[in-house]
Protein backbone atom coordinates (compact mmCIF):
# COMPACT_ATOMS: atom_id res chain seq x y z
CA UNK A 1 0.00 0.00 0.00
CA UNK A 2 1.67 3.64 -0.66
CA UNK A 3 2.21 5.75 1.64
CA UNK A 4 -0.35 8.93 2.02
CA UNK A 5 1.59 11.99 0.45
CA UNK A 6 1.07 14.97 2.67
CA UNK A 7 2.38 18.27 1.65
CA UNK A 8 2.62 20.65 4.64
CA UNK A 9 2.11 24.58 4.05
CA UNK A 10 4.55 26.90 5.39
CA UNK A 11 6.20 30.15 5.46
CA UNK A 12 3.97 32.31 3.17
CA UNK A 13 4.16 36.05 3.26
CA UNK A 14 2.11 37.24 6.40
CA UNK A 15 3.97 39.04 9.34
CA UNK A 16 3.70 35.41 10.95
CA UNK A 17 6.22 33.70 8.26
CA UNK A 18 8.66 32.91 10.93
CA UNK A 19 6.18 30.93 13.44
CA UNK A 20 5.04 29.57 10.01
CA UNK A 21 8.19 28.42 9.08
CA UNK A 22 8.94 26.86 12.74
CA UNK A 23 5.76 24.98 12.83
CA UNK A 24 6.29 23.45 9.05
CA UNK A 25 9.66 22.68 9.66
CA UNK A 26 8.59 20.56 13.22
CA UNK A 27 5.27 18.96 11.85
CA UNK A 28 6.94 18.02 8.15
CA UNK A 29 9.68 16.12 10.69
CA UNK A 30 7.46 14.41 12.45
CA UNK A 31 5.02 13.50 9.93
CA UNK A 32 7.68 11.97 7.95
CA UNK A 33 8.69 9.90 11.02
CA UNK A 34 5.33 8.44 11.28
CA UNK A 35 5.67 7.44 7.78
CA UNK A 36 3.88 9.57 5.72
CA UNK A 37 5.25 10.49 2.18
CA UNK A 38 5.82 14.42 2.90
CA UNK A 39 6.55 17.54 0.80
CA UNK A 40 7.24 20.82 2.02
CA UNK A 41 5.79 24.17 0.22
CA UNK A 42 6.70 27.82 1.32
CA UNK A 43 3.98 29.36 0.14
CA UNK A 44 3.80 32.20 -2.51
CA UNK A 45 1.58 33.53 -5.05
CA UNK A 46 2.04 30.64 -7.32
CA UNK A 47 1.21 28.04 -4.61
CA UNK A 48 -2.16 26.78 -6.55
CA UNK A 49 -0.22 25.56 -9.73
CA UNK A 50 2.57 24.15 -7.20
CA UNK A 51 -0.17 21.97 -5.42
CA UNK A 52 -2.06 21.52 -8.91
CA UNK A 53 1.58 19.76 -10.16
CA UNK A 54 2.17 17.80 -6.74
CA UNK A 55 -1.42 16.56 -6.05
CA UNK A 56 -1.07 15.66 -2.39
CA UNK A 57 -3.29 13.52 -0.93
CA UNK A 58 -3.71 15.93 2.24
CA UNK A 59 -2.41 19.14 2.74
CA UNK A 60 -1.42 19.94 5.84
CA UNK A 61 -1.81 23.37 6.66
CA UNK A 62 0.91 24.83 9.07
CA UNK A 63 0.38 28.80 7.58
CA UNK A 64 -0.46 31.16 10.18
CA UNK A 65 -1.84 34.78 9.31
CA UNK A 66 -3.70 36.58 6.58
CA UNK A 67 -3.79 34.16 3.15
CA UNK A 68 -2.81 31.50 5.39
CA UNK A 69 -5.85 31.21 7.72
CA UNK A 70 -8.49 33.77 6.67
CA UNK A 71 -10.31 31.34 4.08
CA UNK A 72 -8.04 32.78 1.31
CA UNK A 73 -5.80 29.16 1.43
CA UNK A 74 -8.82 27.05 2.13
CA UNK A 75 -10.71 28.67 -0.89
CA UNK A 76 -7.69 27.71 -3.16
CA UNK A 77 -7.95 24.34 -1.54
CA UNK A 78 -11.30 23.92 -1.85
CA UNK A 79 -11.13 24.67 -5.58
CA UNK A 80 -8.64 22.08 -6.24
CA UNK A 81 -10.21 19.37 -4.48
CA UNK A 82 -7.39 18.59 -2.08
CA UNK A 83 -8.55 17.46 1.06
CA UNK A 84 -7.06 19.85 4.07
CA UNK A 85 -6.61 20.31 7.78
CA UNK A 86 -7.80 22.76 9.93
CA UNK A 87 -11.13 24.58 9.89
CA UNK A 88 -12.71 25.10 6.29
CA UNK A 89 -13.17 28.63 4.60
CA UNK A 90 -16.30 30.63 6.25
CA UNK A 91 -15.38 29.62 10.20
CA UNK A 92 -10.98 30.49 8.78
CA UNK A 93 -12.46 33.72 7.55
CA UNK A 94 -15.01 34.26 10.74
CA UNK A 95 -12.40 33.35 13.29
CA UNK A 96 -9.84 35.88 11.86
CA UNK A 97 -12.65 39.11 12.06
CA UNK A 98 -11.54 39.48 15.88
CA UNK A 99 -15.07 41.76 15.82
CA UNK A 100 -17.36 39.48 13.88
CA UNK A 101 -16.04 36.54 15.77
CA UNK A 102 -16.99 37.99 18.84
CA UNK A 103 -21.24 38.67 17.84
CA UNK A 104 -21.23 34.84 16.84
CA UNK A 105 -20.01 33.85 20.68
CA UNK A 106 -21.82 36.49 22.20
CA UNK A 107 -25.41 34.98 19.84
CA UNK A 108 -23.76 31.93 21.53
CA UNK A 109 -23.87 32.69 25.10
CA UNK A 110 -19.89 32.87 25.58
CA UNK A 111 -18.83 35.88 27.66
CA UNK A 112 -17.31 39.02 25.97
CA UNK A 113 -16.14 41.86 26.89
CA UNK A 114 -17.44 45.72 25.87
CA UNK A 115 -16.09 46.60 22.53
CA UNK A 116 -15.85 48.44 19.17
CA UNK A 117 -14.60 47.97 15.83
CA UNK A 118 -13.12 51.55 14.60
CA UNK A 119 -11.79 52.52 11.22
CA UNK A 120 -8.12 53.76 12.18
CA UNK A 121 -8.30 57.08 10.13
CA UNK A 122 -11.62 57.80 12.23
CA UNK A 123 -10.16 56.91 15.71
CA UNK A 124 -11.06 59.98 18.11
CA UNK A 125 -8.83 62.23 19.71
CA UNK A 126 -10.77 61.57 23.32
CA UNK A 127 -10.79 57.92 24.53
CA UNK A 128 -13.28 55.93 22.79
CA UNK A 129 -14.44 54.44 26.05
CA UNK A 130 -12.88 54.51 29.64
CA UNK A 131 -9.29 53.45 30.52
CA UNK A 132 -7.67 50.32 30.86
CA UNK A 133 -8.52 49.14 27.43
CA UNK A 134 -6.92 46.84 24.80
CA UNK A 135 -6.24 48.41 21.13
CA UNK A 136 -6.51 45.39 18.78
CA UNK A 137 -5.97 45.32 14.56
CA UNK A 138 -9.23 43.54 13.37
CA UNK A 139 -7.34 40.69 11.11
CA UNK A 140 -4.17 39.76 12.75
CA UNK A 141 -2.66 36.77 15.15
CA UNK A 142 0.22 37.03 17.15
CA UNK A 143 -0.70 40.05 19.15
CA UNK A 144 1.13 42.27 16.63
CA UNK A 145 0.07 45.60 16.61
CA UNK A 146 -1.66 44.95 19.97
CA UNK A 147 -1.55 48.01 22.42
CA UNK A 148 -2.81 48.17 26.35
CA UNK A 149 -4.29 51.85 27.01
CA UNK A 150 -3.52 52.42 31.20
CA UNK A 151 -5.80 54.24 33.02
CA UNK A 152 -3.31 56.89 33.33
CA UNK A 153 -2.88 57.82 29.81
CA UNK A 154 -4.30 60.73 28.78
CA UNK A 155 -5.05 60.39 24.99
CA UNK A 156 -5.51 56.99 23.06
CA UNK A 157 -2.20 56.12 20.94
CA UNK A 158 -1.58 58.32 18.41
CA UNK A 159 0.28 55.55 16.01
CA UNK A 160 -2.51 53.97 15.20
CA UNK A 161 -3.45 56.72 12.86
CA UNK A 162 -0.14 57.34 11.76
CA UNK A 163 1.57 55.97 8.79
CA UNK A 164 4.00 53.46 10.73
CA UNK A 165 0.39 51.36 11.18
CA UNK A 166 0.86 48.41 9.13
CA UNK A 167 -1.94 46.01 10.35
CA UNK A 168 -4.86 46.80 8.68
CA UNK A 169 -7.92 49.65 8.19
CA UNK A 170 -10.08 48.48 10.84
CA UNK A 171 -9.50 48.12 14.76
CA UNK A 172 -10.97 46.41 17.81
CA UNK A 173 -11.41 48.54 20.60
CA UNK A 174 -12.35 46.06 23.87
CA UNK A 175 -12.53 46.60 27.72
CA UNK A 176 -9.23 45.54 29.18
CA UNK A 177 -9.76 42.83 31.63
CA UNK A 178 -7.99 41.87 34.43
CA UNK A 179 -6.70 38.69 35.82
CA UNK A 180 -5.03 35.35 34.19
CA UNK A 181 -4.27 34.68 30.89
CA UNK A 182 -6.26 30.76 30.23
CA UNK A 183 -6.25 28.87 27.00
CA UNK A 184 -8.30 25.57 25.90
CA UNK A 185 -7.65 23.79 22.86
CA UNK A 186 -10.39 21.96 20.70
CA UNK A 187 -9.78 18.33 19.14
CA UNK A 188 -12.63 17.38 17.05
CA UNK A 189 -15.52 17.59 19.43
CA UNK A 190 -13.49 17.28 22.42
CA UNK A 191 -11.85 19.88 24.58
CA UNK A 192 -8.27 19.63 25.85
CA UNK A 193 -6.85 20.89 28.97
CA UNK A 194 -6.72 24.30 30.28
CA UNK A 195 -3.33 25.54 29.86
CA UNK A 196 -2.68 28.89 32.08
CA UNK A 197 0.11 31.43 30.30
CA UNK A 198 2.04 33.37 32.33
CA UNK A 199 4.45 35.65 30.43
CA UNK A 200 7.50 36.55 32.06
CA UNK A 201 9.50 39.89 32.03
CA UNK A 202 6.10 41.21 30.11
CA UNK A 203 2.92 43.04 30.88
CA UNK A 204 1.08 40.55 28.57
CA UNK A 205 1.34 37.34 26.15
CA UNK A 206 2.88 39.59 22.88
CA UNK A 207 5.03 38.10 20.48
CA UNK A 208 8.22 38.09 22.31
CA UNK A 209 5.92 36.14 25.13
CA UNK A 210 4.66 33.84 22.98
CA UNK A 211 7.88 32.69 21.35
CA UNK A 212 11.55 33.96 22.60
CA UNK A 213 12.86 31.69 24.67
CA UNK A 214 11.82 32.17 28.30
CA UNK A 215 9.20 34.70 27.67
CA UNK A 216 6.72 32.82 29.13
CA UNK A 217 5.37 29.81 31.61
CA UNK A 218 3.30 27.00 30.44
CA UNK A 219 1.24 25.73 33.29
CA UNK A 220 -0.79 22.62 32.46
CA UNK A 221 -3.20 21.59 33.99
CA UNK A 222 -4.23 25.43 35.00
CA UNK A 223 -4.22 25.41 38.83
CA UNK A 224 -7.57 26.89 39.02
CA UNK A 225 -11.03 25.04 40.53
CA UNK A 226 -12.65 21.68 38.87
CA UNK A 227 -15.57 24.02 38.46
CA UNK A 228 -13.55 26.91 35.99
CA UNK A 229 -11.66 24.87 34.62
CA UNK A 230 -14.90 22.42 33.29
CA UNK A 231 -16.42 25.81 32.38
CA UNK A 232 -13.50 26.83 30.51
CA UNK A 233 -13.49 23.59 28.64
CA UNK A 234 -17.30 24.12 27.76
CA UNK A 235 -16.73 27.49 26.93
CA UNK A 236 -14.15 26.47 24.51
CA UNK A 237 -15.91 24.01 22.78
CA UNK A 238 -18.90 25.92 22.11
CA UNK A 239 -16.81 28.36 20.33
CA UNK A 240 -15.53 26.19 18.29
CA UNK A 241 -18.87 24.94 17.23
CA UNK A 242 -20.54 28.44 16.92
CA UNK A 243 -18.28 29.71 14.83
CA UNK A 244 -17.85 26.33 12.69
CA UNK A 245 -14.49 25.09 13.17
CA UNK A 246 -13.30 21.77 12.62
CA UNK A 247 -9.80 20.17 13.40
CA UNK A 248 -7.98 21.69 16.26
CA UNK A 249 -8.85 25.13 17.16
CA UNK A 250 -7.62 26.82 20.50
CA UNK A 251 -9.62 29.44 22.51
CA UNK A 252 -7.76 32.06 24.24
CA UNK A 253 -9.26 33.56 27.62
CA UNK A 254 -8.82 35.93 30.84
CA UNK A 255 -9.63 34.95 34.15
CA UNK A 256 -10.43 37.30 36.58
CA UNK A 257 -10.10 36.02 40.29
CA UNK A 258 -9.14 38.84 42.31
CA UNK A 259 -12.19 39.38 44.09
CA UNK A 260 -13.71 35.56 44.47
CA UNK A 261 -12.94 32.45 42.78
CA UNK A 262 -15.76 32.69 40.55
CA UNK A 263 -14.34 35.97 39.29
CA UNK A 264 -15.19 36.76 35.68
CA UNK A 265 -13.96 34.80 32.60
CA UNK A 266 -14.11 36.26 29.40
CA UNK A 267 -13.70 34.82 26.16
CA UNK A 268 -11.04 36.33 23.65
CA UNK A 269 -11.08 34.94 20.40
CA UNK A 270 -10.71 31.35 18.54
CA UNK A 271 -7.28 30.47 16.91
CA UNK A 272 -8.09 28.63 13.58
CA UNK A 273 -4.44 27.86 13.07
CA UNK A 274 -2.84 27.51 16.46
CA UNK A 275 0.96 27.22 16.16
CA UNK A 276 2.39 23.55 16.11
CA UNK A 277 6.10 23.10 17.87
CA UNK A 278 6.16 20.45 19.66
CA UNK A 279 6.33 22.86 22.50
CA UNK A 280 3.33 24.95 20.95
CA UNK A 281 0.08 24.71 22.90
CA UNK A 282 -2.02 22.75 21.41
CA UNK A 283 0.63 19.54 21.47
CA UNK A 284 1.30 20.49 25.10
CA UNK A 285 -2.10 19.74 25.51
CA UNK A 286 -2.59 16.58 23.33
CA UNK A 287 0.58 15.43 24.93
CA UNK A 288 -1.27 15.93 28.39
CA UNK A 289 -3.94 14.32 26.73
CA UNK A 290 -1.84 11.32 25.85
CA UNK A 291 -1.07 12.20 22.52
CA UNK A 292 2.65 11.97 21.18
CA UNK A 293 3.39 14.93 18.87
CA UNK A 294 3.55 12.48 15.41
CA UNK A 295 -0.08 11.01 16.97
CA UNK A 296 -1.08 14.54 17.42
CA UNK A 297 -0.08 15.46 13.51
CA UNK A 298 -0.94 12.03 12.16
CA UNK A 299 -4.79 12.81 13.49
CA UNK A 300 -5.04 15.56 11.84
CA UNK A 301 -4.01 13.93 8.64
CA UNK A 302 -6.89 11.60 9.17
CA UNK A 303 -9.22 13.93 9.54
CA UNK A 304 -8.48 16.13 6.74
CA UNK A 305 -11.39 16.89 4.18
CA UNK A 306 -12.59 19.22 1.55
CA UNK A 307 -16.03 20.82 2.32
CA UNK A 308 -14.72 21.42 5.69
Amino acid sequence: MSRKHVAVLMGGFSSERPVSLSSGKACAEALEAEGFQVTTIDVDRDVSAKLSALRPDVAFNALHGPFGEDGTIQGILEYLEIPYTHSGVLASALAMDKGKAKGVAAAAGIPVAQSEVINRFAFPAEHPMMPPYVVKPVREGSSFGVLIVQEDQSHPPQVISSPEWRYGEEVLVERYVHGRELTCGVMGDVALGVTEVVPLGHNFYDYDAKYAAGGSKHVIPAKISPKIYQKIQSLALRAHQAIGCRGVSRSDFRYDDRFSEDGEIIWLEVNTQPGMTPTSLVPEMAGHAGYSFGEFLRWMVEDASCSR
